[in-house]
């Protein structure tokens, strides 16, 4: 079993490979008196075959939490060390290297803090058990991102103990610091040879050219923890006068040079949202970005979303990292809150810059995909729990974690393979001219990242039939916002009804995918035209999944809520039995067989109702229209559906494409409303009286086609759609 921990991170980075690495998000941290648990949120606190999946992705090394507010809140004494003792061990089984945190953007357990005099003393004792307990563990994160958690915790008022002034900054980050070198020296007591990783996030700041001076003070202050870490801080040094401002007294200083510990391996944490641009211009951004030093109010954005030049990128931020010390690198985050063709594109992009960097020298050992189970609200950066969830390599949104696209692609890297997803020969967001939100302004970057091109080939589109209807125009534009090349198909482009026109156009435009948005739609008029709905609905769609399983294309299509009969009261999963009450709902059942049957591989979508604000003859836009305008609008009272918001079905459906799902897959939003209600909840929250809507029942309604009472869409396979009061709140938006 040693072999596997004669550790590979430890060799000479000639010697090997870069490695691939990664991550789960374990932060910890306090808001007031309460405690938010990232392994509660995720589950994989509970889940010890988490780690299995981990493995079947190929990585060397996993950062995983053995921290101290879960094993120890109250005491050593207290200690439980039942579950640390449990995945470590399976992690050694496993073959693969933890990288131990002891801190994840906390601040210890409740009889401490940050800025506690003796909290560096307290972790290393921590520490020490931590080493004599797992003593053939090698690696070690005593504190992630300590001049992260001190700027949230001491400077901004986020996390315990909310500190809003320079001094409290700066005595957790001297603090966390010492901590840091106390702890290590606790570790190699028992293991020499232990290795500190030490992770920070590297951003970079950029300005106008009269807020220079706050950008170069900033530029400077990020490199602060490992400067302190190697000893860096004299009188001689840019932050020596900074921290005596901030209130720090030469004394503490002079102490500080005392606990040293050079990293054995900077780990770099590089987001987009890293670099930012200051702007005194306040009138040309939102009040949110406002603020200033004191001295001038300014905007602090992000760069990406005003720079002209773009930005400096993953690549020359590690190589400033490796001039600055010289010292061996890994990227020990990468991680992007978006689309999953962003994602991939993110980490294509970050594991380029480090392989041309270190291709040219540098001693870059490795690149980590973070965020495995993905996080939740980090969109408000962890001050409340609200339940927003980003995936990452796996979404839990399912039953069990369920593989994204992004575990391909680390499997690939993993084993040397080049990623081939077509979607990665589309630049990210971050490098298209969308992405500027303000007036562009020169921010004076450096050359282009080399390790970016900007010469891009997409020779494989998505194919999109339905160019008339209003799922077709929908998926071409929301490609058109995600970078995804697409071809917009009418039928006199290709008639799926005739194999030899579905060959010829597959065989010409090489679609890695097809989208099949096109049918018939009309439910009464089924019941008087059942031949050409049959042929529509059924027919073309199997012509069109068999020539895709011959070409060996991915195929989207769509189904109904109608396949059910309506006489079960919960929501409806993919495993239920269909029994549809009309024609339409029979020829979305036969078509579901038929597509299946020819092309297994096939991604089949059930929704319902669906509206959305780019066209005028959805449910919910015309309710809107006429009680707006005083008139009478009718609706069925005893229907029951989940409605299905437009932008939300064709985003999650192309999520489930890319990441190669297939077979039924229920999407709606979360909801189970009744038609008049539907009209009711969407008028309230646009302020437009409900005084001429009139509920009735659905057999005063004339319709021809018999629906089911109730056709609420569940889902076994992942509940992917957020809830109904979201969407029409977000439609509204849209709308105006």
């Amino acid at each position: 079993m040693a072999s596997a921990f004669d550790s590979t991170l430890n060799t000479p980075k000639s010697k090997l490979p870069l490695e691939v690495w990664a991550g789960i998000e374990c932060t910890v941290n306090r808001v007031g008196e309460e405690y938010f648990d990232q392994l509660e949120r995720n589950g994989h606190a509970t889940r010890l075959d988490d780690l299995d999946l981990f493995a079947q992705l190929g990585i060397h090394a996993i950062r995983y939490p053995v921290l101290w507010e879960r094993i120890a809140p109250n005491g050593l004494e207290n200690a439980d060390w039942s579950w640390a003792d449990e995945r470590l061990g399976r992690l050694r089984e496993l073959g693969i290297c933890p990288i131990v945190g002891l801190v994840h953007h906390g601040s210890g357990p409740r009889n401490t803090s940050l800025v506690d005099p003796e909290f560096p003393e307290k972790l290393a004792v921590f520490a020490g058990a931590v080493a004599k307990r797992y003593p053939w563990v090698t690696h070690y994160t005593p504190i992630n991102e300590p001049l992260t958690t001190a700027r949230f915790s001491g400077m901004y008022g986020h996390w315990y103990p909310h500190g809003q002034d320079d001094l409290t900054f700066a005595r957790a980050l001297l603090g966390e610091c010492k901590a840091i070198a106390l702890s290590m020296q606790a570790i190699r007591e028992v293991n020499p040879n232990a290795q500190l990783v030490q992770t920070e996030d590297l951003g970079k700041t950029h300005s106008t050219s009269r807020l220079v001076y706050q950008a170069e003070l900033e530029n400077e202050r990020r490199w602060l923890s490992f400067d302190l870490l190697c000893g860096r801080i004299n009188p001689n040094h840019a932050m020596w006068g900074y921290l005596r401002y901030c209130g720090i007294s030469k004394t503490e200083l002079e102490e500080s040079l005392q606990y040293t510990c050079p990293p054995d391996i900077i780990g770099i944490n590089h987001y987009l949202t890293s670099e930012r641009f200051l702007d005194e211009n306040l009138e040309n951004y939102p009040a949110c970005t406002h603020g200033g030093n004191g001295r001038e109010k300014y905007a602090d954005v992000e760069a990406v979303r005003v720079c002209a030049e773009g930005l400096e990128g993953p690549r020359t931020l590690l190589n400033e990292a490796w001039e600055r010390y010289k010292l061996p690198i890994a990227v020990t985050e990468v991680h992007l809150n978006c689309t999953r063709e962003e994602q991939l594109r993110w980490l294509q992009e970050v594991w380029n810059a480090a392989q041309e960097l270190r291709n040219q020298g540098a001693d870059v050992r490795a690149v980590t995909a973070w965020a495995l189970l993905g996080s939740y609200d980090w969109n408000s950066l962890v001050t409340r729990s609200v339940g927003y969830y980003e995936p990452g390599v796996f979404d839990l949104r399912s039953s069990r974690p369920r593989q994204t696209a992004i575990a391909k692609m680390v499997r690939d890297i993993a084993t040397g393979h080049k990623p081939n997803h077509p979607l990665l020969d589309t630049p990210g967001w971050w490098h298209r001219q969308e992405r500027l939100l303000y007036p562009a302004v020169s921010c004076r970057i450096s050359p282009p990242d080399p390790s970016f091109s900007s010469s891009f080939t997409s020779t494989r589109p998505l194919a999109i039939i339905g160019a008339t209807g209003t799922l077709g125009k929908a998926f071409a534009r929301l490609c058109e916002v995600r970078g995804i090349s697409y071809r917009l198909l009418t039928r006199q482009d290709m008639d799926i009804a005739n194999p030899a026109s579905v060959n010829r156009v597959l065989t010409e435009l090489q679609p890695w995918a097809v989208v099949n948005a096109a049918g018939y739609v009309r439910v009464d008029d089924a019941e008087r035209e059942p031949d050409i709905c049959l042929k529509v609905n059924a027919e073309g769609p199997a012509i069109l999944a068999a020539a895709c399983a011959q070409h060996n294309v991915a195929l989207l299509t769509f189904s109904s809520d109608l396949v059910f009969d309506g006489a079960e009261s919960n929501p409806y999963v993919e495993t239920d039995t269909v029994a549809p009450l009309n024609v339409y709902g029979c020829s979305k059942v036969l078509a579901e067989k038929l597509v299946l049957q020819a092309h297994p591989a096939s991604l089949v979508i059930r929704t319902s109702a669906f509206f959305g604000p780019w066209d005028d003859y959805n449910f919910v836009t015309i309710a809107l229209r006429q009680l707006a305008a005083g008139n009478t609008f009718v609706a069925a009272e005893d229907a029951i559906v989940s409605p299905t918001y437009l932008p939300d079905l064709v985003h999650t459906s192309l999520d489930l494409l890319i990441d190669g799902e297939n077979g039924l897959w229920h999407l709606a939003n979360k909801s189970a409303v009744a038609w008049s209600d539907l009209a009711r909840l969407a008028a309230k929250k646009a302020g437009v009286s409900v005084s001429n809507l009139i509920a009735l029942p659905t057999q005063e309604l004339g319709w021809i086609a018999p629906r089911p009472a109730y056709s609420v869409l569940g889902s076994n396979r992942g509940e992917l759609m957020p809830n109904l009061d979201s969407a029409i709140s977000r439609y509204l938006e849209e709308r105006n």
